[in-house]
Formats: structure tokens, C-alpha cells, sequence
């Protein structure tokens, strides 16, 4: 078995990196990723069995930690993201549960953004708490902010940037500088953006998590999430990985990787669509406000403009009329799919306040800026003026 590894050394652009990077190749020479749906791996011998499982020899022993058609996925997106080295696991908050429990223990403090996936939120108030770990909530925007709740026992920084729902921007350089001058660490979940848009390691970051799920994959087929950066954070995480089996499976990974073969293309368009539709929103009478980067009304749209390569393929804008319009919205639209999902091809709607975010309190909401006739939509690849007559329909009641 060879590995047709890519890297920047190359000099190849992303887009080529996408499709030729982290192939691992059988001795039959197949053009396609091969799919190793295998528990385990034999050995030559009980010598090269030692050698293997003690770390002293490259090879695989065990899919729960070792596989080439996920070590092809892990290659490919590291090479994306400018990352030395990349762990999958199972679901996105997977990588970020991982990632939580490698690098914290009991006493451990956490700086993160108010705007959160409710998950994320969930996780850190509840799991991570109950073992010690507190977290104090900052608006992702306000670096006074970030600054003013750095603790002695401060040990990581986390954001998501776009956020989830409303876009909100954070500068990851200057967050990034500040959590080194404090000795933390910087984490920014990518999953808005994908590195498509925005390669965080390269603004400082120390680590950057995925959820799979979304654009990586971009047709809503599996599950999926991962961990970037470098070889010694990243070995950390995988020793987690590796003990407590949060593992992506073999079969998810070779629908990730055909993902990533059109990230660059797809997302070119979606954010196309995007920006077409957030301008026609934003003249409609029955919205009273659209947040998205690529607007110039966006408060943060000249550091999306320095940090992005697009404005992205996520909006949400506020219907007037509370909860009752919105819901309203939602049940009109006929080509625009009901979930709460998003980075699919096909485009989404859904209810924040009381979908992805309906177990967040509504304190934290309200602080979050979540409110009744808030509405997000992922933009996905169907013909532009087709979603703009269907959202259209759902804002004729």
C-alpha cells in the first residue's frame, strides 16, 4: 500500500489539493479512493505486530485508530487547513468534545463566544462543568471583552467564526494574539467557512475543528468531524481518540473525501447564490434585518472582507412579526428544505430559537442575539431566482 500524500511543498493551489492530496493507494493501483471496510489488519509477523502497535513501525492494526481511508481524509484536510496533521472523528462535536477533554482538566478556565452552536454550549455547561471546567461567555466581536475575562487559569479561547446564526465576526489574529500572550490557546471551529474561505491556522490559530458534516461533505450524506493543526496538539487529541473511540468510520471518510473534491466549486457558487439573495432580502418590506458578511451593512463586513474569501453561504435575517411570521416563512417555502442542517447543495431553513438552539436558556439566547423571528438559511445550489420566489411565497402571509 503507498501513500500519495500532497502537500504545499508542491506549491499546488487548494483546489487541486482538495482532489489530489491524502491518497492511499492498494497494490491493485485504483484511480478512485479505495473504501477498507475492515476491522483489522494482519500482520507479517508477531515482530511487525509489536513494532506496529508500540508506534515503532507505520501501519495499520485497528480501525478504531488506524485506516487508510480515513488517514486519506485526515491528509486532505490537513493539507486544506496549512495543518501539520489532522484526527476524524465521528460527529463534529465529537472533535470538539475531544479536543476539550485533551487539552482541560478539572480547575481549567474557558474564553468563548456567546454565539455558539447550541450543542457546543450545551457541552460546555453541563459535561464540562460537571468536571471543573468553567467557561465564561464573551461577545465574539468585543476584544476588550475576550481581554477582560482572561484568568490566570485561563487555558483556551474558543469561537466559531462566521457564528451560528448571525454571522458575527471575531478577528482570529488579534485572538490569536492575545491567547498566546496569556498562554492559551486559540480553537475556532471552521465550519461555516470551510478552508475554502478561511484557513484559521494561518491567522494564528492553534487548532481548528469541523463539522464534517456540513460543507466538507456538502450533500448531506454522513456524519463526520475533525481536528487541525499541529503534530504535537493534534497527537494529544488522537491519543483521546484513539482510547475513548469518538472514531469516524471508514465508510463516512470515503464520502468526505469525494466531498472535498468539489469544497472549492461548490462553495464558489453557494456563496454566489448567497450574496444574491441577502442583497434581495435586505430591500424586503417584511424584513426587518439581514446579517450576512458579504453585505456592506454588516458590522464586521471590512474584517470579512480581510479574513474571508466570500461572504459566505449562510444568512439570517429577522421577519417582522415574531415567532408566529417566522414559523409562517418556514411552512410557505416549497423548494427550500425544512432542516436544520446547512453546507448541503441543497438549500435549508430552519428556526433557531426553537430548533438549534431551543435548548439554550432563553437568557443565553436573548444575549446571543436569537430571537422569535429569526431565521437562518443555508444556501445551497438550486438556480438563485428560484430561491428568492420561494422565499417569496413563505413571506406572503
Amino acid at each position: 500500500m503507498s501513500n500519495d500524500n500532497h502537500d504545499d511543498s508542491l506549491g499546488l493551489h487548494p483546489e487541486t489539493l482538495a482532489i489530489r492530496a491524502g491518497r492511499e493507494t492498494s497494490q491493485y493501483g485504483e484511480h478512485s479512493q479505495g473504501l477498507f471496510l475492515t476491522s483489522s489488519f494482519t500482520y507479517p509477523s508477531a515482530e511487525e505486530a509489536a513494532a506496529l502497535f508500540l508506534g515503532q513501525q507505520e501501519g495499520y492494526t485497528y480501525s478504531r485508530f488506524t485506516n487508510p481511508t480515513v488517514n486519506a481524509f485526515q491528509q486532505r484536510l490537513a493539507a486544506l487547513e496549512g495543518g501539520e496533521r489532522c484526527i476524524a472523528t465521528a460527529s463534529g462535536m465529537a472533535a470538539i468534545q475531544a479536543t476539550m477533554l485533551t487539552l482541560l482538566k478539572a480547575g481549567d478556565h474557558i474564553v468563548a463566544s456567546q454565539s455558539l452552536f447550541g450543542s457546543t454550549i450545551s457541552l460546555f455547561n453541563t459535561i464540562l462543568a460537571k468536571f471543573g471546567v468553567e467557561t465564561t461567555y464573551v461577545a465574539p466581536s468585543d476584544l476588550d471583552a475576550w481581554r477582560a475575562a482572561i484568568r490566570p487559569e485561563t487555558r483556551l479561547l474558543f469561537l466559531e467564526t462566521p457564528s451560528n446564526p448571525l454571522t458575527e465576526l471575531a478577528d482570529i489574529a488579534a485572538l490569536a494574539e492575545l491567547a498566546h500572550a496569556h498562554g492559551a490557546l486559540l480553537v475556532v471551529d471552521n465550519c461555516f467557512c470551510s478552508p475554502a474561505l478561511q484557513q484559521p491556522l494561518k491567522l494564528g490559530a492553534d487548532l481548528v475543528v469541523h463539522s464534517a458534516t456540513k460543507s466538507l461533505d456538502g450533500h448531506g450524506r454522513v456524519l463526520g468531524g475533525a481536528v487541525v493543526g499541529s503534530n504535537e496538539l493534534v497527537e494529544q487529541v488522537y491519543l483521546h481518540v484513539r482510547t475513548a473511540g469518538p472514531t469516524l468510520s471508514a465508510f463516512n471518510a470515503w464520502v468526505l473525501l469525494s466531498g472535498l473534491e468539489t469544497l472549492f466549486i461548490r462553495m464558489e457558487k453557494q456563496c454566489q447564490n448567497a450574496q444574491k439573495l441577502a442583497e434581495w432580502l435586505e430591500k424586503h418590506p417584511k424584513i426587518e434585518r439581514v446579517y450576512f458578511p458579504g453585505l456592506a451593512s454588516h458590522p464586521q463586513y471590512e474584517l470579512a472582507s480581510r479574513q474571508q474569501k466570500a461572504g459566505g453561504a449562510v444568512l439570517s435575517f429577522v421577519v417582522k412579526g415574531g415567532r408566529e411570521a417566522a414559523w409562517k416563512v418556514v411552512d410557505g417555502v416549497q423548494i427550500i428544505s425544512k432542516t436544520a442542517n446547512l453546507g448541503d447543495v441543497k438549500s435549508t431553513i430552519t428556526h433557531p430559537a426553537s430548533t438549534t438552539h431551543a435548548r439554550v436558556t432563553a437568557e443565553a439566547r436573548e444575549r446571543a442575539g436569537i430571537v422569535e423571528g429569526l431565521l437562518r438559511v443555508s444556501v445551497g445550489l438550486e438556480h438563485v431566482d428560484d430561491l428568492i420566489r420561494d422565499l417569496e411565497n413563505g413571506l406572503s402571509y
